[in-house]
């Protein structure tokens, strides 16, 4: 009888250990459900669960790669498959034109650029009114990211030595990925084999938490940067539709009608004093003839929120 006694007793005690926890004194705790170590792994999983979700409703491929810079939490989904870069990659010729400036030729910015009608591409609603008089570098930078002009552009890199300056730039941000090989408007001609024009999502959140919040840029050039970024005019359905209209937004969008890709790369200030979070995020319709849906980009940005405990 006190055999069977004991064997109960140490039965129960082993039934009891998945409960019980250590804390940080070396006392023994209840495990809770609400714990932070578990908050932290249920947050991201339950977001993947949604993204796939997401995707499986709407038909299409999203990557998203979403950092919180207060405490390096992230949250990320396909972050590592390539996307088109799209003109996602004009707010990185205007960081790569910012830093020219400032390392190596002074008075870039305020340079004037001209053009001909016959470089006038597609979708340039500025540089399209000043082919006799031109626009500074500055006002290049700001009508890429403000208006995704075409045209200011493929300027903004004919002052970096062409696309493979700017790959060359990106290298210097650390990233081995991300690349340009062609200009606009041809770089938007994409398939899901193709590689040039590419990136990830998670190379190019970090490529712009270097540039808007990192040391990559001059603190005066950062700013400048986020300021064109914030007043940008193309983004308004994609993340900035999915998160709180009291949060500010940066971003910069990519888009073309070749297999429905949407993309949208942004600074996001969840509060007046909170450090801000950084959100790439890039889809693509499994279908050639897809239709581009910007919901899936602002739900994406919500869901990516939601995970980094913001929402």
């Amino acid at each position: 009888m006190r055999l069977r006694q004991a064997a109960l007793s140490v039965l129960a005690s082993l039934t009891l250990v998945p409960l019980m926890g250590i804390t940080a004194a070396g006392h023994a705790s209840t495990a809770s459900a609400a714990s932070p170590v578990t908050q932290v792994v249920s947050g991201e999983a339950q977001a993947r669960k949604e993204l796939r979700t997401l995707e499986a409703s709407f038909k299409v491929r999203v990557g998203a790669y979403a950092i919180d810079t207060a405490t390096g939490k992230t949250v990320t989904y396909r972050a590592g498959e390539r996307f088109p870069m799209l003109s996602t990659f004009k707010a990185m010729a205007a960081a790569a034109v910012l830093h020219k400036a400032r390392t190596s030729e002074p008075g870039l910015m305020d340079k004037v650029v001209r053009w001909t009608d016959a470089e006038v591409k597609e979708n340039s609603p500025v540089t399209k009114d000043h082919v006799k008089d031109g626009l500074t570098v500055a006002q290049l930078c700001e009508a890429a990211i403000t208006q995704s002009d075409n045209t200011a552009g493929n300027m903004l890199l004919k002052q970096l030595g062409g696309p493979a300056g700017l790959t060359g730039y990106l290298r210097t941000l650390k990233d081995p990925i991300s690349r340009l090989d062609r200009w606009e408007t041809e770089l938007n001609d994409w398939n899901p084999k193709e590689r040039r024009d590419t990136t990830t999502p998670a190379a190019m959140g970090r490529d712009l938490r270097a540039v808007t919040v990192g040391k990559a840029l001059n603190a005066k050039d950062r700013a400048r940067l986020n300021t064109w970024l914030i007043a940008n005019q193309t983004g308004d359905a994609r993340i900035r539709a999915g998160l709180p209209k009291t949060w500010k937004v940066g971003d910069k969008t990519g888009t073309t009608s070749q297999y429905a890709a949407a993309n949208d790369i942004a600074i996001v200030w969840p509060g007046k004093s909170a450090a801000p979070i950084i959100m790439s995020i890039y889809t693509n319709g499994r279908a050639a003839d897809a239709v581009l849906d910007n919901k899936v980009v602002a739900d994406t940005a919500m869901i990516l929120a939601r995970g980094l405990g913001k929402l």
